[in-house]
C-alpha cells in the first residue's frame, strides 16, 4: 500500500495554485504547508500527494481515484481552468477494462496528473 506520494516541481507557488483548484473535486485540499519548501495534499485529514521545490528532472504519472465518472468530469474542467493542458478528456479507456473511465491532464511541469473511475 503507497502512503504517499511527492515530487519536485521549478514554481511551487504555481503549482499550489494549480493543485488547489485540480484536486478540489477530488476532496483534496492543502493539509500541510512549508511555504516555499513543499505543499501536502490530501483528504480526510492525511496529506498524499507532496509537491516540493525542486529541480524536476523528469516527468511523471499519477492516478488519483475518482469516487464516480461526473467528478472525473470536474476534475479535468477544473483543472484546465487551473492552466493545466489536456492530455486526454474524459471517457472510458476500454483498453485497460470495459469500466476504466478517466481523464488525463498535464500539469505546468508536464507531468501527467488523471483522476480515474473503476465504477
Amino acid at each position: 500500500m503507497i502512503d504517499h506520494i511527492g515530487f519536485s516541481v521549478r514554481d511551487i507557488e504555481k503549482s499550489k495554485k494549480f493543485y488547489t483548484e485540480a484536486l478540489k473535486p477530488l476532496g483534496y485540499i492543502v493539509i500541510m504547508d512549508f511555504g516555499n519548501k513543499a505543499v501536502g495534499f490530501g483528504a480526510d485529514g492525511k496529506p498524499d500527494f507532496w509537491i516540493g521545490k525542486g529541480e524536476v528532472t523528469g516527468k511523471f504519472h499519477n492516478a488519483l481515484v475518482s469516487p464516480d465518472r461526473p467528478t472525473v468530469d470536474a476534475f479535468h474542467a477544473a483543472a484546465l481552468k487551473a492552466g493545466g493542458k489536456d492530455n486526454g478528456k474524459p471517457g472510458l479507456r476500454l483498453e485497460y477494462h470495459p469500466n476504466y473511465y478517466g481523464a488525463f491532464i498535464f500539469d505546468p511541469d508536464g507531468n501527467n496528473i488523471e483522476a480515474v473511475c473503476h465504477t
